[in-house]
């Protein structure tokens, strides 16, 4: 099925295992990434160069938001398929510097919908957050859910994406996949990540804050199960139901071929419990610095992953404990060898 694909945020932590996959399955795959300096730029110059050991990658660095960009990368490649990772990730960074996220996350995807609907491709995928369940506390998080309460202005941007793809989807025909990410992890992970924070704090022998003195609980979710999922996702292509009726379950729209996915593990996990992993993994014991819940977090995320086996016939399942310690070995050998 090797057609053209369009990765936005190609060298983030998601966009690089991402691109790895495709590339392998044969798929010529073309990448847009700003190298932004949220994290440390040096990791993602390292994905990219990794990526672009492949005679099948290519990469732009720019910003998505940059007028016109998007719009002349689809008119040189004409994608097969779109898969929109980039944006400003964060909830507290979104406290801080709003108008990143106005930017990247609103405008960015404008200008790929607008380009998208110049030049239509078979299936776009695109990246939204368990965040933008808010606050909601019926547990797990099924998509048909109400989510209209969001508690961060990051959460609301990326359910302000979700609407305007709707949109596009509903006025232009443009088959649409949001998805719903739930706490990824993993190897070459994001450096602003609980995971990342923690191993560095615990094996240079600093304490580590957290948060809700602990009482916190997250559906994480490693990186590969994620990418398998998008993987098989590309396939399901929603169509717009020709009689409105839409299958109980099913977040299809009825006036749109857009559907929204959550890609969880189906088992959240205590804070103290994550926080054990890596104790284990490391063969040492963190120092606990016990602080409130910050502002615009929530208590625990679970994602229902009913409509995601209905779809793709799979379900995440990498028990924490493993992934905890395949990206430790991972920080160990990138950092300390």
């Amino acid at each position: 099925m090797a057609g053209t694909v369009l990765v936005t945020g190609s060298s983030g932590f998601i966009g690089y295992f991402l691109c790895a996959r495709l590339l392998a399955e044969g798929f010529t795959v073309v990448g847009i990434d700003n190298l932004s300096d949220y994290y440390d730029v040096t990791l993602k110059e390292r994905r990219q160069a990794m990526l672009l050991q492949n005679a099948g990658f290519s990469v732009v660095n720019d910003s998505i938001e940059s007028p016109g960009r998007m719009m002349a990368l689809f008119e040189a490649h004409k994608p097969d398929y779109v898969i929109h990772l980039a944006g400003q990730a964060g909830v507290r960074y979104s406290i801080e510097n709003p108008r990143s996220y106005l930017e990247s996350n609103i405008t960015g995807t404008f200008e790929i919908l607008e380009a998208a609907r110049a030049h239509p491709p078979k299936h776009m995928l695109l990246a939204s957050t368990s965040s933008a369940f808010g606050a909601n506390t019926e547990m797990p998080y099924v998509e048909t859910h109400k989510a209209d309460h969001q508690m961060s202005f990051y959460a609301a941007t990326k359910k302000a994406t979700e609407n305007m793809a709707h949109s596009y989807a509903h006025l232009f025909g443009l088959p649409v996949t949001m998805f719903r990410f739930f706490t990824v992890y993993g190897p070459w992970g994001r450096p602003d990540m609980a995971l990342f924070k923690f191993t560095r704090a615990i094996l240079n022998g600093n304490p580590i804050d957290v948060y809700n003195h602990g009482d916190m609980k997250r559906d994480f979710t490693y990186v590969e199960d994620l990418v398998q999922a998008i993987r098989l996702l590309m396939d399901a292509v929603p169509e717009r139901p020709e009689d409105g009726v839409v299958e109980e379950g099913d977040s299809l729209s009825p006036v749109a071929p857009h559907r929204v996915v959550n890609i969880g593990n189906n088992a959240p996990v205590q804070l103290t419990d994550y926080i054990a992993a890596i104790e284990a993994a490391t063969g040492l014991t963190a120092t606990r610095n016990l602080m409130p819940m910050q502002a615009g977090d929530v208590p625990a995320t679970w994602a229902d992953t009913a409509l995601l086996q209905r779809l793709t016939g799979y379900k995440p399942q990498t028990d924490v404990k493993d992934g905890v310690a395949a990206f430790v070995d991972w920080y160990r050998g990138y950092y300390e060898d």
